[in-house]
């Protein structure tokens, strides 16, 4: 674990399994539309069941960058954030990709939240590099933690495996 503080906020770097985390939401990196099949998304359905999958149909379609919350089901985070993150090849993706973890920390403090925990988004079967996701989401999260008052007291980053560990914990090194 690895972490750094910005204000009265903290960002922590974690390996393991998001569908564990209790707090307040959890990310998934979803689809415009919304369906959660395999990756993330599936193990967040498998998990927490159908109820968040039922929510997240009547809000959909969003379009890539956005993002919508619905309830947590039987997850220990007690809501989900559905962000849509870029395909590689589809244009724009590093704009796409920063307004997604931007629209997910907004919503978050729309419901007065105090944590969220990311996976790295579209890093799966979407295709985009891990170390761009990287240096993408952690510059994005500083920057908004910075900028202003905000209520956000935990911002973690859960990632699947030590390699794609490493590399998010060398960028929250960097100032």
């Amino acid at each position: 674990m690895k972490e750094i503080t910005i204000n009265n906020s903290e960002i922590e770097i974690i390996e393991g399994d998001i569908t564990e985390f209790s707090t307040d939401v959890i990310v998934n990196p979803a689809n415009t539309q919304l369906i959660m099949g395999g990756g993330v998304a599936g193990a967040i359905l498998r998990k927490g069941g159908s109820k968040i999958q039922e929510e997240a149909i009547e809000k959909a379609p969003i379009l890539v960058g956005q993002a919508v919350i619905t309830n947590g089901g039987k997850l220990k985070a007690n809501y989900v954030i559905h962000a849509a993150g870029p395909k590689m090849g589809e244009g724009n993706e590093d704009i796409k990709l920063k307004n997604a973890v931007l629209n997910s920390l907004k919503l978050m403090e729309e419901y007065h939240l105090k944590s969220i925990t990311f996976p790295a988004i579209s890093t799966g079967i979407f295709g985009f590099p891990i170390q761009r996701c990287a240096k993408i989401m952690i510059s994005t999260i500083k920057k908004y933690l910075k900028k202003k008052t905000t209520n956000i007291e935990k911002v973690i980053i859960c990632l699947y495996t030590q390699e794609d560990y490493k590399i998010f914990e060398k960028f929250l090194s960097i100032n």
